[in-house]
C-alpha cells in the first residue's frame, strides 16, 4: 500500500523531489542533521536494534545526542552499540532492557530511566510489529495493539513529567516523535474495535496493523492538544517513514518485507524495486521531526518525506475518536504501579554508560 493519491505524487518520490521543506524522499538522516550539534540532548529511541530505529540512534549519536536505547534484546543492542562506536568513539550510548509487550516492563523501563536522572529531550516511539496470527500478551492484551501503541502510550505517559521539567530548565523544545504509518488506510471499518480488540475470533492481521498504527495517530494528535492546553514546552507529532525495505515482517508471512515476494513474479518485484526505500531513507523523518529547528512550536502534525502532509484518514484526526482512545488506554494501564512507586525494585538488564 502506497500513499499516492495522485500520479504527481508518485512522480516526486520517486525522483525524490524535494517538499518546502527543502527534503524529500531521496533525503537521509544524515543530511537533514548536517551541521547540528546535539551535545545537549539526550534521547531515547524504542526499537533501536535493527532498520529505522538503529539508523535513528546512529545520527542521532553522531551529531553529539546522549541516546537511550530502548530494547528488548541485549545482546542486540550491544552490538548496535558497537558499531556506533568504531563510528563515533565519542558517541554516548546506553541500553535499558523494554519489552512493550508488558505493561510491567514498560513500567520497570521507566522507573530505571528515572533513576538515573537524565534529562530527555527527544523521545522516539519507533518499535512496531506486524503478525499473521492472533496472539495475547501477559496481560492479556492483543499482541499487536500491545507493541505498536499500548506500550507506548504508558512510556510516553510515565516519561512525560520528565520531559516537561528537562525542557523548562534547558529551554530546548522536547520532542515527542511518533513513527505512524499510511496503514491506518488497512484499518477496521468501525476504526477501533473497542469491543472486540483482544478477540481472537475478530483478528485479521494487516486491519490490526492498521487499527494500531491509527492509534498512534489518535494519541498524537489528543496528546499535542493537552500538550498545547497546559503551555508544555513539548511536542508530539507522528510520520509515515515510507515505504521501507527492511525485515519487517519476517518469519510472520511467507514474504518478508525486504524481500517482498520471491520467485518469478516479475510485477511485484519491479514495484519493490523502484517504490520501497532502504532503512537509511526511511529514518531522515524522524530525525527530521525530532531535530530541525524550523519546527518549533510545530505539534499535532503528521509528516512523511521530511514534510507536513495530509493526513492518511479522516479517522486519524477524529478528536471524539481520540478522546474514547485515551480514556480506554487509561483504564488499561490503571491497575499498576506508576514507575516512581516502583523506586527500588527495578531489576532491569542494563548496559550502564558506554
Amino acid at each position: 500500500m502506497f500513499p499516492f493519491e495522485h500520479v504527481r505524487d508518485l512522480v516526486v518520490y520517486l525522483r525524490g523531489l524535494p517538499g518546502a521543506s527543502g527534503y524529500g524522499s531521496a533525503t537521509t538522516a544524515e543530511q537533514v542533521t548536517e551541521g547540528l550539534d546535539l551535545q545537549a540532548y539526550t534521547a531515547i529511541v524504542t526499537g533501536a536494534t535493527s532498520g529505522i530505529g538503529q539508523e535513528v540512534a546512529r545520527v542521532l549519536a553522531k551529531r553529539g545526542a546522549h541516546v537511550v536505547l530502548a530494547v528488548r534484546n541485549a545482546e542486540k543492542a550491544q552490538k548496535v552499540i558497537s558499531l556506533i562506536l568504531e563510528e563515533t568513539p565519542s558517541a554516548r550510548l546506553e541500553f535499558i532492557h523494554l519489552n512493550l509487550a508488558s505493561l510491567k516492563s514498560v513500567r520497570v523501563f521507566a522507573a530505571e530511566f528515572l533513576s538515573r536522572d537524565l534529562p530527555l529531550n527527544i523521545l522516539v516511539n519507533n518499535a512496531g510489529l506486524l503478525l499473521k496470527k492472533f496472539d495475547l500478551t501477559e496481560d492479556g492484551l492483543e499482541r499487536t495493539f500491545a507493541t505498536n501503541y499500548l506500550g507506548h502510550f504508558l512510556l510516553t505517559n510515565l516519561l512525560l513529567e520528565r520531559m516537561k521539567e528537562t525542557a523548562d530548565k534547558s529551554g530546548i523544545e522536547g520532542r515527542i516523535v511518533v513513527v505512524g504509518s499510511e496503514a491506518t488506510r488497512l484499518a477496521y471499518r468501525d476504526a477501533i474495535q473497542f469491543d472486540k480488540l483482544h478477540d481472537a475470533k475478530s483478528y485479521w492481521s494487516l486491519p490490526a496493523y492498521g487499527q494500531s498504527k491509527l492509534c498512534n495517530a489518535l494519541h498524537t494528535k489528543e496528546l499535542a492538544n493537552r500538550l498545547q492546553a497546559e503551555r508544555a514546552n513539548v511536542t508530539a507529532n507522528v510520520l509515515h517513514p515510507g515505504c521501507i525495505d527492511t525485515n519487517f515482517g519476517k518469519g510472520e508471512f511467507p514474504f518478508s518485507f525486504n524481500k517482498y515476494f520471491e520467485g518469478n513474479n516479475w510485477l511485484p518485484c519491479f514495484t519493490n524495486l523502484i517504490l520501497l526505500q532502504n532503512y537509511l531513507l526511511a529514518a531522515a523523518t524522524p530525525c527530521y521531526v525530532a531535530t530541525n529547528a524550523g519546527l518549533k512550536g510545530i505539534t499535532g502534525e503528521y509528516f512523511m518525506d521530511c514534510n507536513i502532509s495530509p493526513p492518511a484518514t479522516r479517522k486519524s484526526i477524529d478528536m471524539e475518536l481520540a478522546a474514547r482512545l485515551w480514556k480506554y488506554s487509561e483504564e488499561l494501564t490503571a491497575s499498576s504501579r506508576s514507575a516512581n512507586e516502583l523506586g527500588g525494585h527495578v531489576e532491569s538488564l542494563s548496559s550502564g554508560n558506554l
